[in-house]
């Protein structure tokens, strides 16, 4: 009796270092990436601030905006805002929250599949050394992985209204993350009437209510960021060349962050060539990897911009099972923890804290952006001030409105109509979506306007120098506003 209760207790001190380990790490990693967070991720927390200090849905505290792309993510942000009273710090603490629930369910699907106890741990460190990933905490990717690691736990058993909330709160984390939940639904069936039930509690209250409140079911930004890939704004660049458009500045990064994927191609094209049939223990893993690619592929046919976000679902579902694989074959685990030490090493090789993000679009570091937040909400003495395309740490450090098409609803009539003139299913589609829009909003008329030019202009009142990895050096300046703008970049 004495020595079953003393294994007992091992059993449960051990069941808890996982957790508490990751939890350690995470905690570690969040500080370090503190000062390169990414500008949309003040998009997120902005909209976190709004609605815990003001109970209002918008960009800015005085307008009305349906630009967060991750509902979920915004609503939990702003319950741990209201305990903690910091956005930034409630997003340190869902980030831990988020990597100990991925690892308590990776771990469960470990043991189902028979797979080595070491399996979640290496696939939390993968993933957390991986450059991508790491330059997009804040957003909702980790909430996303975390999510769908426990939806494939609940379609593995079968858990149909398990399966179901999830499968609707995945929704609400990245309504197009769904693609994840129909591919496991599809093949492993988990159950269809208590599942559909599950995520219908889930998803049809804030569906229905940011249709008919917030004026469109589906956040505006699908159609900003589609119309942005519609009218090349950047270039020749798009999601399915963007890992080359990082690869020009930061080409190691670019590697680490991307191999995964290489990696998953070649785990399953190799047993298919060696006439080999994948182990039925890493069937779920296989579908995740499938959901991965089905994702990725619906991003290329969009053609939308190549921001670095947008990749990490694939590179994580790549990455579970590219570790589910290697467990069971030490050279290959071996290669795995090589990928994860490089990672690492790069990552703390221009020093530490970084000041960029490992992959970045942005125009300048999200400090600088702090530093200038503070100076024109000096300047502008509460006028508004139109942005010169990135809003999020200038809307969340200025205290003043910041305003473009991501903050300002009447600048959005424009965007929907241009969107629009596609073709008629896509007019038809916007047509559903925008039912409750009120379309006769006018847009703001911002007294000061921020400005990207290569000379200085005569009435400038304030200037910035902007520097970062990707897009060089560029000169920013604070004019008087000769007219209306319809820009946004976000």
């Amino acid at each position: 009796m004495i020595m079953e209760q003393v294994r007992t207790t091992d059993n449960q001190a051990k069941s808890w270092r996982l957790p508490l380990s990751v939890a350690v790490l995470s905690a570690v990693v969040f500080l370090l990436a503190r000062p390169h967070l990414i500008d949309d991720t003040f998009i997120t927390l902005a909209y976190a601030r709004n609605v815990a200090f003001h109970g209002h849905w918008g960009l800015l505290a005085d307008a009305t905006s349906n630009t967060a792309t991750s509902p979920a993510n915004v609503l939990i942000l702003a319950v741990l805002t209201i305990f903690v009273r910091d956005a930034v710090f409630a997003a340190g603490v869902l980030f831990v929250l988020c990597q100990v629930l991925l690892a308590l369910g990776l771990r469960r699907l470990g043991a189902a599949a028979g797979l080595p106890r070491r399996f979640p741990a290496l696939t939390l460190a993968a993933l957390t050394a991986n450059p991508l990933l790491l330059s997009s905490i804040g957003l909702e990717v980790a909430l996303g992985a975390a999510v769908l690691g426990w939806l494939t736990v609940f379609a593995v058993e079968k858990n149909p209204f398990a399966f179901g909330l999830t499968a609707g709160l995945l929704a609400l984390v990245r309504l197009d993350l769904i693609v994840f939940a129909v591919v496991l639904f599809v093949f492993l069936r988990p159950g269809t009437g208590r599942a559909l039930l599950g995520a219908g509690l889930i998803t049809l209250p804030w569906f229905g209510f940011s249709w008919i409140v917030l004026g469109a079911a589906v956040p505006d930004t699908v159609v900003i960021k589609t119309l942005q890939g519609a009218q090349h704004a950047w270039g020749a660049w798009n999601f399915g060349n963007g890992p080359l458009f990082y690869a020009r500045s930061s080409p190691v990064m670019a590697a680490l962050a991307f191999l995964p994927a290489a990696l998953a191609i070649l785990a399953v094209v190799t047993p298919a060539v060696r006439r080999r049939r994948i182990p039925a223990g890493l069937r779920p893993f296989v579908l995740l990897a499938l959901g991965g690619l089905l994702y990725h592929l619906g991003y290329v046919l969009l053609a939308v911009p190549p921001y670095h976000w947008y990749y990490g679902p694939g590179l994580t579902a790549a990455t579970i099972f590219v570790c589910a694989v290697a467990v069971s074959h030490r050279i290959t685990a071996g290669g795995v923890l090589a990928l994860i030490v490089a990672g690492v090493i790069a990552y703390a090789a221009a020093g530490l804290p970084r000041t960029y993000a490992p992959l970045t679009s942005n125009y300048t570091s999200s400090a600088q952006y702090a530093r200038i937040g503070a100076e024109l909400g000096t300047l502008a003495g509460g006028r508004s001030v139109g942005s010169a395309g990135e809003i999020g740490v200038l809307a969340y450090s200025c205290g003043c409105p910041v305003v473009d098409v991501f903050s300002d609803r009447g600048l959005l009539p424009a965007a929907i109509a241009a969107r629009g003139e596609e073709n008629r299913w896509i007019r038809a589609i916007l047509r559903v979506n925008y039912a409750f829009f009120d379309f006769d909003v006018r847009p703001r008329r911002p007294e000061l306007v921020l400005r990207r030019l290569a000379a200085p202009p005569p009435d400038a009142l304030a200037h910035w120098t902007l520097d970062a990895p990707t897009l060089g050096k560029q000169e920013l300046y604070l004019v008087p506003n000769p007219g209306p703008r319809e820009n946004g970049r976000g």
